[in-house]
């Protein structure tokens, strides 16, 4: 092996040139524009062409007889230094080419600052007549333009990707705008609460509205809404957070200040607190959407108020109706069971103007209706009456109907039919009824246990009350004088 104090005068081409004589090889590979260096084993450089020098920087004194880590000096914990050593190790481990794409390795300047270079090489093996490696043909090429020009072209899509990403925020603010716009102009009024402190984010016109048009963004609940504290609010929102639920406020009583200084004012909100919730499923703040429902409860109020002064009218008329009807009907005994037929009729209309009332004059639930009829004609034999059917509803005039008509049944039972006897009892089923998109109510009153009936020899004010049913173009009624008990069926649109 070749030490570094030798500097062998190698022709790398002499072979060739015996092959081929008349042909100097050596001048081709001294005029030629690639760059070549040959090394020994050792890793000294023994000959290189001109290309190699021009290439370098270098003039052969000063690197001919060198080692190359010492001509060009690098790093050993460097990168360049490695990546170059293994190659030269595999070539002379493997006696194969080896070939490097891609090195940055800086060469030393004149004035001794290192210039960043980057190269592409080829090493080449020179074997002996044992077979052994005894130089390396290294083939070099300085990549430093190519690979400036790769990192403009990762600059540019750097920069592409850049505007890519510029114009995708342009968009989304573009987004952000018209939402925070659409938001703003919301007839329903909005907030965003952010962070463990829940400071206002944003509130749109009609939350400002609402609060008096007061600071509200960078504040918290406790610095903006003082008044609220008291009242619970804040203890909600802090729940929400808490558990990460929404909370429904359904006329909520709430007093808000709207003037500074003035007395708070009292107002109802329906309105929801949901969390905002990030991508691990923590809370990060509450959006606050709701309306203003004051004029509307409010109204209610009013509404409820006139209903329930009618009725207390309307029973105050039935009370001077019963008078006249004593008046009328006198104290005479032969007309008491008139008399006390009329003012139970009274009272089973008092029981529907009663539930028609607690409803708002809106519907009536049959269950409920029919029951409160029971309750008032029977008192507690009503206990013998069994009552099976769905949630159903009826308009005012049907209920009152029905509540006449159950009225009439019931006085009868009492009298003459099933409820007259210990053993007796009554059944009163419905069922709802869809036909040709006509939703009815089909009503059965049937009677068992009681003594056998007969249809009667006439009909009364009671009899034609019954057979008026529940009005409406599709209602029927049908009653059966059944040896066993009275059957009554009615049918009524609803």
């Amino acid at each position: 092996m070749q030490t570094s104090g030798r500097r062998p005068c190698l022709n790398p081409v002499s072979h060739h040139a015996a092959a081929h004589p008349g042909v100097d090889f050596a001048a081709l590979f001294e005029r030629s524009p690639n760059a070549y260096v040959v090394l020994d084993r050792d890793l000294v450089i023994v000959w290189m062409n001109d290309a190699y020098l021009q290439v370098t920087g270098r003039t052969r004194p000063e690197i001919i007889g060198r080692p190359m880590f010492e001509a060009f000096p690098s790093d050993p914990k460097s990168e360049s230094f490695r990546q170059l050593l293994s190659s030269f190790d595999r070539v002379l481990n493997s006696g194969e080419a080896d070939e490097i794409a891609h090195i940055r390795y800086d060469i030393e300047q004149p004035d001794g600052t290192m210039a960043e270079r980057y190269w592409s090489a080829t090493h080449t093996p020179f074997k002996g007549k044992t077979g052994a490696v005894t130089h390396i043909l290294q083939h070099t090429v300085d990549i430093s333009e190519l690979h400036e020009l790769r990192g403009m072209r990762e600059q540019m899509r750097v920069f592409e990707r850049a505007q890519l990403v510029e114009t995708r925020n342009r968009d989304l603010s573009e987004e952000t705008r018209k939402l925070r716009n659409l938001l703003e102009n919301t007839p329903g009024f909005t907030a965003v609460l952010s962070g463990s402190e829940l400071r206002f984010a944003m509130a749109n016109a009609a939350y400002r509205r609402l609060t008096g048009n007061r600071p509200l963004v960078g504040l918290t609940i406790e610095e903006a809404l003082p008044e609220v504290i008291d009242q619970g609010f804040v203890a909600i929102l802090e729940e929400v957070c808490r558990t990460g639920e929404p909370y429904f406020g359904r006329q909520e009583q709430l007093f808000l200040q709207m003037q500074p200084g003035a007395q708070p004012e009292q107002v109802y909100l329906e309105f929801v607190y949901q969390p905002i919730l990030d991508n691990e499923r923590q809370v990060t703040g509450v959006f606050i959407q709701g309306h203003d429902v004051t004029e509307e409860v409010e109204a209610a109020e009013r509404q409820n108020l006139l209903i329930h002064e009618l009725n207390h009218r309307v029973k105050n008329t039935l009370a001077i109706v019963q008078g006249l009807a004593q008046q009328s009907f006198g104290l005479d005994e032969s007309n008491r069971a008139n008399r006390d037929a009329f003012a139970a009729r009274l009272a089973a209309l008092s029981v529907a103007h009663n539930l028609l009332t607690s409803c708002n004059w809106e519907s009536a639930e049959v269950r409920s209706l029919i029951g409160g009829s029971l309750d008032a004609a029977l008192g507690s034999t009503a206990e013998r009456c069994v009552l099976e059917g769905p949630e159903l509803v009826l308009r005012p005039q049907q209920a009152v109907a029905l509540a006449m008509i159950v009225h009439e049944l019931a006085t009868n039972a009492l009298k003459y039919g099933a409820l007259s006897v210990p053993e007796g009892r009554v059944t009163i089923q419905w069922s709802a009824e869809n036909e040709d998109g006509t939703v009815s109510i089909a009503l059965d009153w049937s009677e068992a246990g009681g003594p056998p009936v007969a249809p009667p020899q006439g009909k009364g004010f009671g009899s034609r009350l019954i057979h008026s049913g529940l009005g409406g173009r599709k209602g029927a009624v049908s009653l059966d004088y059944n040896r066993g008990g009275l059957h009554c069926s009615i049918k009524g649109e609803i």
